[in-house]
């Protein structure tokens, strides 16, 4: 995957886990406030690939 991949996908899934937290805490399910946070930490983790993919490339290019 691309950075700009990885990134955009990483996004999306803090979008989505932040998304499920609220609904869980509207609808008091622990279960989906769980999935929600495993969720945006799963997108945290690919917007630092994404990140880290950036600084790679950079590096390389200034070499």
């Amino acid at each position: 995957m691309s950075s700009t991949t990885d990134k955009v996908k990483g996004a999306a899934n803090e979008a989505i886990g932040k998304a499920k937290q609220g609904v869980g805490e509207v609808v008091g399910s622990d279960k989906l406030k769980v999935e929600g946070t495993m969720q945006e930490a799963k997108g945290d983790m690919q917007q630092a690939a994404g990140k880290a993919k950036d600084a790679v490339k950079k590096a390389v290019d200034n070499a």
